[in-house]
This record gives structure tokens, C-alpha cells and sequence, in this order.
């Protein structure tokens, strides 16, 4: 999977929290690398999950999360079926 299909990786529909923090996790990986910061306190729920799913993907190769970000948008796309999302899976696979 190419950079530029990565940073055309963009879409009309709204993810679900779980699917957000699918898309945060790759995007930190693949823009940064392994996650080498501390955890958030205790009361930083928010915080706590989006390190704990950046987290769960350490040693993921750049390319690899490019990938993972990219299917995963696609398959939420295709699944949309409309005509805005059908647009946006052919200029991501066209990148």
C-alpha cells in the first residue's frame, strides 16, 4: 500500500468509536512509530484507550499500517453503498 493512497485515505461516513481508534492506532503508527510515551493517568479515559490501541500495534511496519488504515476504510466505505462513498474508493484506489 503506497503513502498516496494513505494520505488519500479520507471519507464521508462516520466511524464508530472502535473504528476511530482502528483508524488513531495505524495513523499514530504509521506517522510516528512505536508508541513510546507514557500512559495517561487514571482518570484520562479517552487518552488511556487511544494509547492502549496505539500501543497494541507496536512493531507494525509503516507500509503494514498504511495497509491496515486504507483496507479499513475502504471495506467502511464499500459497506456505505452510496454514491459520495463509491467516489471516494475510486480516487483511494486510483492513488
Amino acid at each position: 500500500m503506497s503513502k498516496a493512497k494513505f494520505d488519500k485515505a479520507d471519507g464521508p461516513v462516520k466511524p464508530s468509536q472502535e473504528d476511530q481508534l482502528y483508524f488513531y492506532k495505524y495513523f499514530k503508527q504509521a506517522n510516528t512509530g512505536d508508541n513510546n510515551t507514557t500512559r495517561p493517568g487514571l482518570l484520562d479515559f479517552t487518552g488511556k484507550a487511544k494509547w492502549d490501541a496505539w500501543t497494541s500495534v507496536k512493531g507494525t511496519s509503516t507500509e503494514e499500517a498504511y495497509t491496515k488504515y486504507v483496507e479499513k476504510l475502504l471495506e467502511i466505505l464499500k459497506s456505505a453503498g452510496d454514491e459520495q462513498s463509491k467516489k471516494y474508493v475510486e480516487e483511494i484506489e486510483a492513488a
